[in-house]
């Protein structure tokens, strides 16, 4: 064979390995990444589930009051800058901003709230909190994650692991934002007043979850339409003139005057308004008088008000100063001492998930978690300020918050054959089974996200 013909040849058989060497490279990069994709959530959940279980511990141990979760924003946003993300601190006082682009597509927000309660913990627990501190409103006292907020942080921070280890198969914007001061009912507004959806990206759709207290732990559930109530909190000053309590007639007793306007508040709900619009008036405290035989001349009524429409909350705001100063005038109180009735402000705004984007993503949950581990559940008149980040822009975010539940399937049928009651949110002895709360919740939030923003 000719020298020329031969180089040529060797040349030719040389290029042809190295193209067959790349090509099997190539085919291992791509079995590679399919064997990632191809790994089903829940097993790279239960992968991970000891570490997150030593995460939720340190939060659990180590609460913080609203706007003051410095620590608990520190381990969130250090485990999203290890996953990849961008992220900002101290948005709306300690929340957090995580960003992760990953090309064309939706925009979602998934977030977590990261506050605990003024609560002194009776679980038992060998990690309990021993935590104590000062609140907002200057009140010291022990704090607790009552509420549960440990296992979203940590379920969040197992969801930003996720969506950044499958960029391969989704397309879009990932929002995660740790919230702060979810209790007091600001943090949401505190926000969005800092720019959350002026400095980052604005959200197509917006994602949460919130453990609970009545479904067996692991199963996730979502409301249609209403899920959390407006929440509103009145004080009523009630005036009256004391005296000896020897000589009644003398005086006009605030005390039997607070409990005629408690008695008749009852008929607000159940006379006013519709059996089909669910209403609360709760008095929670009454304080009047402070010896036996003094009448007092004023006493103190504090309410919480829950109801879901504008409507029906102005409603029986006005029943309530209507009815204080109808047993006031009934009661021949001259008109310079008629109740002061205030209520607070800001309040919590009813959170609503958008329905038919709820249909589809039970809908789409039933398949991939099992039909019984998913359900429909109905509306609570409990409060969650979630509900802000549709409402800044309704007409365009659609919205759903889950409920994930944390209570043990056996304890909820001893409860309901007559047992001890269950211990419920900001209950001292409340206690999830965390690690099906964690592993439900991650597992929910990372398929919306993924089915949300699939790679075209």
């Amino acid at each position: 064979m000719p020298q020329a013909t031969h180089l040529h040849t060797l040349s030719g058989m040389n290029a042809l390995r190295t193209r067959s060497a790349l090509g099997l490279v190539a085919l291992g990069l791509i079995a590679s990444a399919t064997a990632v994709r191809a790994e089903p959530v829940p097993d790279s959940i239960a992968r991970d589930l000891p570490g997150l279980m030593t995460i939720y511990r340190d939060l659990h141990a180590n609460p913080e009051l609203s706007y003051q979760e410095v620590r608990s924003a520190g381990v969130m946003a250090k485990a999203a800058r290890e996953a990849g993300f961008t992220v900002t601190e101290k948005v709306g006082q300690t929340g957090v901003v995580a960003v992760l682009r990953n090309g064309e597509g939706p925009t979602v927000l998934i977030r977590a709230d990261m506050d605990g309660l003024p609560v002194v913990e009776q679980t038992g627990l060998a990690f309990a909190s021993k935590k104590r501190g000062v609140s907002t409103a200057g009140v010291e006292s022990g704090i607790m994650h009552a509420c549960g907020h440990d296992t979203h942080m940590t379920a969040w921070i197992e969801t930003a692991r996720l969506m950044a280890k499958r960029k391969a198969e989704w397309a879009g914007t990932l929002v995660m934002i740790g919230q702060p001061a979810e209790e007091v009912g600001t943090g949401a507004v505190s926000m969005l007043q800092d720019g959350l959806y002026s400095r980052f990206p604005k959200p197509d759709y917006t994602l949460a979850f919130h453990d609970s207290a009545d479904l067996p732990a692991g199963q996730v559930g979502a409301a249609v339409g209403w899920a959390l109530a407006n929440v509103d909190s009145v004080d009523i000053l009630v005036k009256g003139l004391g005296g000896h309590g020897a000589y009644p007639q003398a005086t006009k007793d605030p005390i039997v005057l607070s409990s005629a306007i408690v008695m008749k508040l009852q008929t607000l709900v159940s006379r006013e308004m519709s059996p089909l619009d669910p209403a609360v008036v709760t008095v929670g405290s009454f304080h009047a008088g402070a010896k036996h035989n003094i009448i007092s001349d004023q006493a103190k009524l504090e309410l919480t008000v829950r109801s879901y429409s504008d409507e029906t909350r102005a409603h029986l705001l006005e029943g309530i100063k209507r009815i204080a100063r109808g047993e006031a005038i009934a009661s021949g109180l001259p008109d310079n001492l008629m109740p002061e009735v205030s209520v607070k402000d800001p309040y919590t705004r009813a959170t609503w998930n958008s329905p038919e984007f709820t249909q589809e993503a039970v809908a789409d949950l039933k398949t991939r978690m099992g039909d019984g581990n998913v359900v429909i559940t109905p509306s609570v008149m409990g409060g969650e300020d979630f509900g802000e980040f549709r409402r800044a822009d309704e007409d365009h975010i659609k919205s759903v918050i889950f409920w994930v539940g944390g209570a043990d399937p056996q304890k909820i049928a001893a409860a309901k054959a007559g047992g001890p009651a269950l211990p419920s949110l900001h209950s001292p002895f409340w206690a999830p089974q965390a690690d099906k709360v964690i592993a439900s919740g991650s597992e929910a939030l990372t398929l919306t996200a993924l089915r949300l923003m699939p790679k075209r």
